[in-house]
C-alpha cells in the first residue's frame, strides 16, 4: 500500500476509485464501505484510494471539544491496508484546506489531485468550507467532470444501532472492551517502537516496555490485560498502563507501559503491537511507591488468572 502525505504529483497518481473520511478505528461500518469500494474498483480496473486527515478536522476547529482518538495514524493505515486499500492520501487539515469552497475542493482535490473516476461517500459526508458540499452537489459535479458517485447507507449492528466511531469511543471510555471489539471486528491495538524510559518500573521490580503516545487525547486509558506481538514468534502476555503516570514524575508525557509476564530481554527499537484484552481499573495516584507496588502486584495476579482461564491468547493478525 502506498501512503502519500498530501496530494501526490501527477506522475504517481493514476485514476482511482476513491473514498474520503476520517476512518477513526476503521470499524465494521468503515469495513463495509471499503468492501464496496474494492468491488467497484475491481470492476473498473482501478486502484482503491482513501483520503483521510491528520489531524482530525474537529481538532483543528475546536481542540477542546474534539473527540478522543480511537487509533493512532500507524494503526489506522494498517487497518486500511488489511481492508484492501491500495493507496492512502493523508491530508494535513489546516486553514488553507478548510477554507476551500465546495467547488474548489472538487476541482483541486477530487478531479485534478486524485483523478477519481468513481467515488463512495458515507451518509454523513460533507465537504468544502462551512460543509457546504453534500451528496447531491457531488453527484452534480460528477456529471460535469466525468466521475461516478455512490452513497453508502448507514450500517447497523445486530441491535439495530448505527455503527459509528462515536459508539466505539463511548465503549472505550467506559472500559467496555468487549463492546468495542464487537463494533471494530478485531482487537483494540496500539503499535509503536519501544523506547528507553526512566527505568522506574525496573527499580520497582516490574520492568516495562515503553511506547510514547503522540496523540494527547486517546479514547483508551487505564490499566489493562494485554498481549504483545512483534518480540517473539508468539504473542506475549502482559499488563499495560496507558496514561500520564500520576504516581511518578514524568514531565507530563502520555505513555504506554507494558510489563510482560515472565519475559526478560532487550526489545529497544522494536516495533510492537499491543492488543488490549480487558480493562482492570482506571489510572490513579498513589500516596507512595509502596502502595503503587501493591497495586501493580494485584494487577499482575489478575492478569495471570486471566491467561490461565483463557488458555489460548486472543487471535489477531500478526504485525507486518
Amino acid at each position: 500500500m502506498k501512503v502519500f502525505r498530501g496530494l501526490p504529483n501527477s506522475d504517481h497518481c493514476a485514476p482511482c476509485a476513491l473514498t474520503i473520511g476520517n476512518f477513526d478505528g476503521v470499524h465494521r461500518g468503515h469495513q463495509a464501505l471499503l468492501a464496496r469500494v474494492c468491488t467497484a474498483a475491481r470492476a473498473r480496473a482501478l486502484p482503491v484510494c482513501v483520503m483521510t486527515f491528520e489531524s482530525h478536522p474537529r481538532e483543528f476547529f475546536n481542540p477542546a471539544t474534539a473527540p478522543p482518538r480511537i487509533a493512532i495514524l500507524r494503526d489506522k493505515l494498517e487497518a486500511l491496508r488489511c481492508n484492501g486499500v491500495d493507496q492512502v492520501v493523508v491530508e494535513h487539515f489546516n486553514c488553507k484546506f478548510a477554507s476551500q469552497s465546495a467547488e474548489a475542493f472538487v476541482e483541486h482535490i477530487i478531479v485534478n489531485g486524485l483523478r477519481a473516476r468513481w467515488i463512495m461517500i458515507g451518509d454523513d459526508f460533507r465537504y468544502g468550507a462551512r460543509r457546504a458540499g453534500d451528496f447531491l452537489s457531488l453527484k452534480s459535479a460528477g456529471i460535469q467532470y466525468g466521475f461516478e458517485v455512490e452513497q453508502m447507507p448507514t450500517v447497523s449492528g445486530p441491535s439495530g444501532m448505527r455503527i459509528s466511531s462515536s459508539g466505539v469511543r463511548a465503549s472505550l471510555l467506559t472500559g467496555d472492551l468487549a463492546a468495542a471489539r464487537a463494533t471494530l471486528g478485531r482487537a483494540i491495538v496500539i503499535s509503536g517502537h519501544v523506547v528507553h524510559g526512566m527505568k522506574v518500573g525496573r527499580d520497582l521490580g516490574f520492568p516495562t516496555l515503553n511506547l510514547p503516545i503522540l496523540n494527547k487525547r486517546p479514547a483508551l486509558s487505564g490499566i489493562f490485560i494485554v498481549q504483545v506481538r512483534g518480540i517473539e514468534a508468539d504473542p506475549l502476555p502482559g499488563v499495560a498502563s496507558l496514561g500520564w503516570r500520576p504516581s511518578v514524575a514524568d514531565f507530563g508525557r502520555l505513555l504506554l507501559e507494558i510489563h510482560l509476564l515472565d519475559w526478560h530481554g532487550d526489545a529497544y527499537g522494536k516495533l510492537v503491537r499491543v492488543e488490549f484484552l480487558e480493562k482492570l481499573r482506571d489510572e490513579q495516584k498513589f500516596v507512595d511507591l509502596e502502595r503503587l507496588v501493591q497495586a501493580i502486584t494485584c494487577d499482575v495476579a489478575h492478569a495471570r488468572k486471566y491467561f490461565i482461564e483463557h488458555s489460548a491468547l486472543a487471535v489477531a493478525e500478526p504485525i507486518t
